[in-house]
């Protein structure tokens, strides 16, 4: 698995911490050096079987900046996946990427059901 966060993002470091304490082998990705690509975005999204929208970091300051939340509306998904392939801190994390699944976000009811 990949797990793919931005270090100082405390939610990232909870979700770490909880699949060290579940002795979950993966590999680890920094958003930021190592920003997803289109086509990795594009995979994700259909793998994840989430709104392109819930892929954003609402609550960032990118997406503030931006206005977003205005914006989004009228945006094509190619529009959409091109602008989050150009900034991680545009994309909600934390990712963890497997063979048959993506979580994005870190909530722990929803990564328990699926990593068993």
């Amino acid at each position: 698995m990949i797990f793919i966060e931005y270090p100082k993002c405390s939610t990232c470091q909870k979700a770490k911490k909880w699949l060290e304490d579940k002795k979950i082998k993966f590999e680890d990705r920094n958003i930021i050096t190592q920003t997803p690509t289109v086509d990795e975005i594009k995979s994700w999204i259909k793998l994840s079987n989430k709104d392109i929208n819930k892929w954003f970091n609402t609550t960032g300051i990118r997406y503030r900046e931006l206005n977003l939340k205005e914006k989004l509306s009228s945006m094509t998904d190619e529009e959409k996946i091109n602008l989050l392939a150009s900034d991680g801190m545009l994309i909600k994390r934390p990712l963890l990427i497997a063979i048959d699944f993506v979580l994005n976000g870190f909530k722990v009811k929803e990564w328990e059901d699926t990593i068993k």
